[in-house]
């Protein structure tokens, strides 16, 4: 199976906050199928819709060692984060070639629908809560390096900017 290619920054998909999900429909397994396949070929361990143009609040996250174990979510939102912070070396296929030590916290506990219309919440750490975390922001149109000092932001930006113009 193929994907649908990213889209890049600074497409306006990547700075509006995604339309939530009514249903959970054929339409909408499909998608998350074609963003498991992109994920996979990143390789990453999370996507979320708009990454790929899609405007739809979906996710998908599989920080698995196997992999094989990708959650999907529909409409997420964070109930509680923990006070304990992690930082991790964050990245986007969106903005290729360019990374950043970002401070999320380390535990979230997640709500969303489910690839069977329910509603569930669902704790996550470390690893697994980082990616959920930069999904959400994905769907609310914020980029990794949107968590960087106006001067880091600006140093990988201009980073990312020239290695484009190779």
């Amino acid at each position: 199976m193929t994907h649908r290619p990213f889209v890049m920054w600074p497409h306006p998909a990547l700075r509006t906050p995604a339309t939530p999900v009514a249903d959970i429909t054929d339409e909408v397994r499909a998608i998350w199928d074609e963003m498991i396949v992109a994920m996979d070929n990143m390789p990453g361990v999370g996507l979320a819709a708009p990454q790929l143009g899609i405007d739809m609040a979906l996710a998908v996250v599989d920080a698995s060692e196997g992999r094989g174990k990708a959650i999907r979510m529909a409409n997420p939102s964070i109930l509680y984060s923990s006070i304990e912070p992690r930082v991790h070396e964050e990245g986007s296929p969106n903005l290729p070639g360019v990374w950043a030590k970002v401070t999320r916290p380390r535990a979230v506990t997640v709500r969303f629908m489910t690839k069977d219309g329910g509603w569930d919440e669902q704790d996550f750490v470390g690893l697994w809560a980082t990616s959920v975390q930069h999904q959400i922001d994905h769907l609310a149109g914020r980029m990794f390096f949107d968590h960087l000092t106006r001067v880091k932001r600006d140093m990988l930006l201009k980073k990312a900017a020239k290695l484009q113009r190779r």
